[in-house]
């Protein structure tokens, strides 16, 4: 170890201790400074401008010499430039954080070179600023949160230190702008969460002077600052300032991202909000919250979540998180998963519509705008989570209304006409939501295969981030299953082209008639700058019987039926039609085969009335239809006669699934029917065809074909490929496929960021509903359901016969929800930063001004934490249970 580093981290930190080689505050400066530099540091004062002359007297040096080593230490990082009036230079030694730290982080080619900086940095604030996080008096961390200032505007009791545009004022003549050190910090160590380190810390003042003569900032304006702000806000980042200087300086105000701030860390890793939290708290309006979440996701220090807002027989509790001020404080107190263990709910649970859809929707809160009115900001809640509403409005399996509460008491509430309505607006072009764009990403680009609902989706979710992305899809027309395995009576193709067209308006580019694996390979895309890949191909084929006849040319594939028929291609479907199969395409598969000459139509399944995996309205409109569906039949043979298609043979099925819920059907060989047909439509389930896309890659497939992938990030054994939809899941519904494109999404926006990690401060999105046995429902009201009204002219054509609900409807309908779901602000985790107003679309949560907290200053810090320090030991000694804060 170095004498002469030892001394100059001494110094520093005003501390007369050894420093091992292994403390942060020594090894920094290492392998980086040499003893010259080291000299002047050690003769510099701490936090005073000093004058050249000054320091090369103290070190023995001409002036000369003196100014070059002062420079080169600027440049570094180390000291900082004090421009004067006179125009003359001074410099000036900052502590290690904020200071020495981040200004070191800002010399992009001497970070590359010594990365023990960065690693540093991260150690500093996690270790050595352990002992005094408990103690430190409110309002007096090294950084402090300061509020939107949106969300403070109509406070009478606001002081100008809490003002973002009071410091732009002071400052509007020297202000820089830079790289978010803590990004970078995170970036270098493999932890980045995402939030990439662009141009976000606005530096003021000196240090903005400093920073830009020494190339580590660009100059700004005061406009431009503003506009960082805005956009910093609608990324959902809040504002620190830097707070060792009283009420009357600042040099930085940042722009931090809860998963990297290390500033914000030091509140969240040892559950001490004092080292964070303005003098706001918030405060949320229950009668006007719609339980959307927007805020849960947004809050940096998790103290929003979930809750419910029903009469319950046992009274709801809402815990508060305890603080140190009433209770003793110690390692098994801190939260250092905090990262990872991210609640977006309540133990009570919250509205179950949300809780049960696999995007996780906001029902509760679309339908309360629609309610009111507002269809277009309804419209963009919705597409936070589904970008293909009116698809899903026409074709989703609502898991929402099975479970609603409204169900407990007569009807559940018709959510996906409230959502069919809303979404209508899509159909017009002048009406559509686009969203903004808030990142610019053009110069990376990103594939994607397939263009079914989880492509699409992860498409535009990556668009709306400002990615290069591209679309291959083998058909001629976009859309995969959407396009071309729904008929039209269920989802007419205007609808699907409408919302497919929002993508072209985020530009994205759709190449189809290429088959990635037979026209253009992996590799090949790799080499035209690709760099990465989101496979969603879907489940496009058929699978067989493996019976006699089956081979025969009348013996038809459901879904290449259906695809040839969305295809526009002239089928004729005469005569006797036995469709096998009773899930949701076969009962498609029958009602077009009616549609296209069919004299006949008997289904065939091999489970129960009560187990078929179709929907009940799907089956009703099939029967309503004249088609026969016989139940507990599995297929023996087809009969082929003369070369043709002469009838087909089923046994009875006594069994579907085994004791371990396995399929393994057990037929009665003996009772056996024999059925007509002309023609037959197998629909028995759906196969994969990966063709030669995956040669010579590291993607391993499952027994089934679907590919092995992580269950969170979907990333395959080749680390640039993603996948997602049913070529990971199996068959399932287009709202699953559209979940798991935006979690693909997330994944590939990480991957092809160096530096970012795919798990770290990633919301799991779990979800809890209410327990209804705790539910008191007594004195609801009995409003009938809205009925869906249907076209009779339109009654077995291929147009789509179910009316969109009257505005009278609409509103009759929404009335009915029950609201059950609530936003609910754990005070003593909050911090006051005021970025969950900026995402309220209800004026439901505020922030009001609860302190009068405001920095002592560096210098004068001591003996108040001091005094802090005894309070709260005494304090806990008396009350080792009590929280001051609970009420």
């Amino acid at each position: 170890m170095r004498a002469k580093i030892i001394e100059m981290a001494q110094h520093i930190s005003g501390l007369k201790i050894n420093f091992t080689e292994d403390d942060p505050r020594y090894y920094v400066f290492a392998d980086l400074v040499n003893d010259e530099q080291a000299d002047v540091v050690i003769a510099m004062k701490r936090r005073k401008p000093e004058a050249v002359e000054d320091i090369a007297a103290r070190v023995n040096k001409n002036y000369a010499e003196t100014f070059d080593i002062c420079m080169q230490l600027a440049d570094m990082g180390i000291i900082e430039i004090k421009p004067q009036e006179d125009g003359t230079d001074k410099f000036e030694l900052p502590i290690y954080v904020p200071g020495i730290y981040e200004l070191m982080m800002l010399n992009p080619e001497q970070v590359e070179t010594h990365p023990e900086i960065a690693r540093a940095f991260e150690q500093y604030t996690r270790e050595t600023v352990e002992p005094v996080t408990s103690i430190m008096p409110m309002g007096n961390g090294a950084m402090r949160v300061i509020p939107v200032e949106s969300a403070i505007q109509a406070e009478t009791r606001k002081a100008p230190y809490e003002e973002l545009s009071y410091w732009l004022t002071k400052y509007q003549n020297h202000i820089g702008i830079a790289p978010c050190q803590c990004r970078l910090v995170r970036t270098q160590m493999d932890e980045g969460t995402g939030s990439i380190a662009e141009e976000l810390c606005i530096l003021l003042g000196a240090t903005a002077e400093s920073a830009i003569r020494t190339g580590k900032a660009r100059r700004i304006t005061k406009e431009e600052a503003e506009k960082v702000l805005l956009q910093a806000e609608k990324k959902g980042y809040m504002h620190q300032v830097t707070n060792m200087d009283g009420t009357n300086k600042i040099w930085a105000i940042c722009n931090c991202q809860r998963d990297v701030c290390l500033a914000l860390r030091t509140s969240q890793y040892f559950n001490t909000p004092n080292m964070s939290r303005s003098n706001y708290v918030a405060e949320v309006d229950p009668e006007k919250c719609g339980a959307c979440g927007q805020c849960v996701e947004t809050c940096p220090a998790n103290a929003v979540r979930l809750g419910q807002n029903l009469c319950t027989k046992k009274p709801i509790e809402y815990p508060f998180t305890p603080l140190p001020d009433d209770h003793k404080w110690g390692p098994e107190r801190y939260n250092p998963d905090f990262r990872e263990n991210f609640e977006n709910v309540y133990d009570c649970g919250t509205s179950p519509c949300k809780t049960t859809c696999p995007a996780h929707i906001a029902v509760q809160a679309y339908i309360k705008l629609a309610a009111q009115g507002k269809y277009l900001d309804a419209l963009e809640l919705i597409k936070k989570e589904n970008p293909f509403p009116a698809v899903c409005g026409r074709i989703c399996p609502h898991n929402c209304e099975s479970e609603c509460t409204r169900g407990d008491i007569d009807e559940p509430v018709a959510i996906d006409e409230i959502k069919k309505f809303i979404a209508d607006i899509e159909l017009n072009s002048e009406t559509r939501f686009v969203p903004e764009k808030l990142y610019n990403f053009n110069d990376i680009k990103i594939a994607i295969i397939g263009s079914g609902p989880a492509g699409l989706s992860c498409a535009y979710f990556l668009a709306q981030k400002g990615y290069t992305i591209t679309v291959f899809e083998k058909q001629q027309k976009p859309g995969g299953m959407l396009t071309l395995g729904i008929p039209s009576f269920r989802l007419e193709k205007d609808v699907v082209e409408a919302e497919i067209d929002v993508l072209r308006q985020l530009g994205v580019e759709f190449i189809c008639g290429v088959e990635v694996g037979k026209d253009i390979t992996l590799d090949e895309l790799r080499t035209q700058g690709y760099k990465g890949f989101y496979i969603a191909i879907g489940a496009q084929g058929g699978r067989k019987l493996n019976i006699e006849g089956e081979d025969h040319e009348d013996v038809i594939n459901g879904v290449d039926y259906l695809k040839d028929i969305n295809l526009g291609k002239d089928i004729k479907t005469e005569g006797n039609v036995v469709v096998i199969g009773g899930g949701n395409v076969a009962i498609d598969v029958a009602r077009t085969s009616l549609r296209t000459g069919a004299k006949t139509v008997n289904m065939f399944c091999l489970e129960g009335e009560n187990e078929m995996p179709a929907q009940d309205e799907e089956v009703l409109e099939a029967k309503g239809e004249g088609i026969v569906i016989n139940n507990g039949w599995g297929p023996k043979r087809i009969i082929i006669e003369d070369g043709k298609v002469k009838s087909v043979e089923f046994k009875r099925c006594l069994s579907v699934f085994d004791e371990d819920g396995r399929f393994n059907p057990k037929y009665d060989e003996s009772d056996i029917k024999t059925v007509k047909a002309d023609k037959v439509l197998l629909s028995i389930g759906q196969s994969i065809v990966w063709g030669d896309m995956l040669n010579n890659s590291k993607v391993e497939l499952n027994r089934n074909m679907t590919a092995k992938a992580d269950q969170l990030t979907y990333q395959t054994g080749e680390p640039d490929i993603f996948i997602g939809g049913d070529v990971y899941s199996g068959p399932k519904f287009a709202i699953d496929a559209i979940a798991a494109g935006k979690e693909g999404a997330e994944s590939l926006h990480r991957y092809v960021h160096p530096g970012q990690s795919l798990t770290l401060g990633r919301n799991r999105r779990i979800f809890k509903a209410v327990d209804k046995d705790n539910l008191n429902l007594d004195g609801y009201d009995k409003a009938k359901r809205q009925k869906v009204h249907l076209d009779s002219a339109k009654n077995n054509t291929f147009s789509d016969p179910r009316v969109t609900f009257t505005e009278e409807q609409l509103k009759a309908e929404t009335d009915r929800c029950l609201k059950c779901g609530v936003a609910h602000v754990d005070v003593n985790r909050c911090i006051g930063c005021g970025e969950c107003t900026t995402r309220c679309k209800f004026d439901a949560i505020t922030i009001h001004r609860k302190f009068d907290a405001h920095s002592y200053g560096y210098e004068n810090i001591k003996p108040h934490a001091l005094k802090r320090a005894i309070s709260i030991k005494v304090k806990t000694a008396l009350n080792p249970n009590k929280n001051s804060m609970d009420k």
